[in-house]
């Protein structure tokens, strides 16, 4: 969008607004007629004299030069919550999420909860933020934190979220860039109303039980990676639900040893009921089996008394995106981890 240097804009936002959501724009070109203007959304995470960082909903860091900054100013804390979305805060939800991931080992550290299952998936082997409190990071020893996971074997990870909202680490995230952890596989936490996943007739293709089986594993291609860790972390949990499609040219039954056509996990924890593993065949996708399966795993966590979902899906995975927006979830917030640089 173009602006002409004519329009009144000021810049309202300094150095004692760091850690507030803010609107920024800046030169996109040099400041001649007609110039153009880019608009940064999102955390301000560093103020200087040379430099300013904006850290976006998705947990990247945007830097500008200040002397490019024309307008900035505060917004309110977070958007309006879509209307049906179920309300929690991004500390809520993290620590839900934790939960249904449980690790072998844990300790707190400074407000974190260190977490290590012998490495398999990055969910049980990172620390996550334990409190609500943002604004003491930094507190946490990071030496303490490399120390515990490589005694361990394992290389340091923290999970952080962001989103621009109460429990957003945008400014430990700055924090940890500038001490050479670096960003990987970034994340997006979608939640929904739990009811409209089930409102739809039963579907006998799915099978549904607390058993983690032999089928239901060679489903889950990330098992592959460690089956003995994965037998152990994956029925851990509050309450955990697995459910099974048979192929329709198997007659072994969800017990047998073919391959099934899909699978999913789901876990309930109080009122939320986390969807996660679900898993299609590649020769079966496209005849709603992953729709069937969330159906399934939803009808029975209402039974159990829970009213909201959540997920977690990898940013760029625009299928799953496409599917789960279409099943009524909506952007809560984002993840990414942090890891440690090789000493």
């Amino acid at each position: 969008m173009e602006f002409t240097l004519g329009v009144r804009m000021e810049v309202r936002v300094g150095p004692e607004d760091v850690g507030r959501r803010v609107s920024v724009r800046s030169l996109t070109g040099d400041a001649s007629p007609g110039t153009r203007f880019t608009d940064t959304l999102g955390v301000l995470t560093h103020w200087s004299a040379e430099r300013v960082v904006v850290t976006r909903r998705d947990g990247t860091a945007v830097t500008l030069t200040t002397s490019d900054v024309v307008a900035a100013k505060v917004v309110p804390a977070a958007p309006a919550r879509r209307g049906g979305a179920p309300s929690a805060g991004i500390a809520e939800v993290t620590r839900v999420a934790a939960r249904g991931w449980p690790p072998l080992v844990t300790r707190e550290q400074d407000g974190w909860l260190l977490r290590a299952a012998e490495g398999w998936t990055n969910r049980a082997n990172s620390a996550v933020p334990a409190t609500d409190d943002a604004a003491g990071e930094e507190r946490l020893d990071l030496d303490a934190v490399r120390r515990w996971y490589a005694e361990r074997g394992l290389p340091a990870l923290l999970h952080v979220p962001t989103g621009g909202g109460a429990g957003g680490r945008e400014l430990l995230a700055e924090r940890l860039a500038g001490l050479g952890w670096t960003a990987e596989k970034p994340a997006v936490v979608r939640v929904a109303p739990l009811a409209p996943l089930a409102d739809r007739a039963p579907d006998p293709r799915v099978s549904v039980g607390r058993e983690l089986t032999g089928r239901w594993l060679r489903g889950y291609r990330n098992a592959d990676r460690d089956p003995a860790a994965a037998r152990r972390l994956l029925p851990a949990g509050p309450s955990v639900l697995f459910a099974t499609v048979a192929r329709d040219d198997d007659s072994g039954g969800c017990d047998g040893d073919g391959l099934p056509a899909a699978v999913g996990r789901c876990v309930v924890d109080g009122r939320w009921a986390g969807f996660a593993s679900i898993e299609v065949a590649p020769d079966r996708r496209r005849r709603g089996l992953a729709r069937a399966v969330m159906a399934e795993l939803a009808r029975a966590a209402l039974a159990e008394g829970a009213s909201a979902a959540y997920l977690q899906v990898e940013r760029d995975n625009a299928p799953a995106h496409t599917l789960y927006e279409r099943l009524g979830f909506t952007v809560h917030h984002h993840y990414h981890y942090r890891r440690a640089p090789l000493p």
